[in-house]
């Protein structure tokens, strides 16, 4: 699955300009895509269906379908309204799971995304991050690749809490392991930022396949090329996906870029 669009959204006293890539791809191991992309203003997201567990596809498609039940397209949603489609999405999720069911029975998937946001009056329009488990939201501004979300993982709590280096936590046996899921628990605990949303944004929204394969150096100069699309008519999100089929491709690899200028 490949999407290239742009789109506005108006508001009051402004427009916000948009575009955005996206790409989901099975990967050269794996049988069944269990990622999900939404991308659709004011909204942008990717779930990544549990491996191993049950029904991690439809997991993850159960995350969108809640997700675009709840946000009104091309206008600004608020705060509370991405927390309801969180938690919504957890209630659904869990319902596809059996009152008996345990450990890898259990349906499940990872979540993180970007939406646009009016916060109120004293505090205006901002982009909301939001994640839980280990797909990644980044900023890309000036040159630079900053993972905004945090990992929700054992291997990161290792790492925060100075066991293991993130050098070793890369090929770390419970590498695969996370912590927070929707759908794991009756109440979910999503990690969420507000970023002011005037001028100039850049946004990296991926599944662990894509950092599996490349880390963030290899991403940043994939990103610092500047592709509208090379030769081959590819965007940044169809090279970021193939660059990582190329490294292994070992997981199901999505990635969600958007540019965004508001003024």
């Amino acid at each position: 699955m490949t999407l290239n669009q742009r789109s506005t959204i108006e508001v009051a006293t402004a427009t916000a300009r948009l575009s955005f890539v996206a790409r989901s791809e099975v990967g050269s191991v794996r049988k069944i895509n269990e990622d999900s992309v939404l991308a659709q203003s004011p909204l942008f997201l990717v779930a990544d269906g549990m491996g191993g567990h049950a029904q991690g596809d439809v997991a993850s498609q159960t995350v969108l379908r809640v997700f675009d039940e709840h946000i009104a397209r091309d206008l600004p949603s608020t705060p509370e309204r991405i927390l309801d489609a969180i938690h919504s999405s957890n209630d659904a999720v869990r319902d596809l799971s059996a009152a008996d069911d345990y450990g890898t029975a259990v349906s499940g998937t990872t979540l993180a995304g970007i939406a646009f946001v009016d916060a109120g009056d004293d505090i205006g329009y901002h982009w909301m991050a939001f994640n839980v488990g280990d797909s990644r939201v980044y900023t890309w501004a000036e040159g630079v690749l900053t993972q905004l979300s945090i990992d929700h993982s054992a291997v990161q709590e290792m790492v925060d809490a100075g066991l293991i280096s993130t050098e070793e936590a890369e090929n770390h046996p419970e590498r695969n392991v996370i912590t927070r899921a929707i759908g794991a628990d009756e109440f979910v605990d999503a990690d969420v930022w507000l970023l002011p949303a005037l001028g100039e944004h850049s946004f990296l929204i991926c599944s662990d396949g894509l950092t599996k394969e490349l880390d963030d150096a290899a991403i940043a100069r994939i990103l610092a090329m500047d592709i509208g699309s090379d030769a081959a008519g590819r965007s940044v999100a169809d090279v970021l996906v193939d660059e990582a089929i190329d490294h292994g491709g070992r997981d199901n690899v999505s990635v969600v870029y958007l540019e965004s200028t508001f003024d």
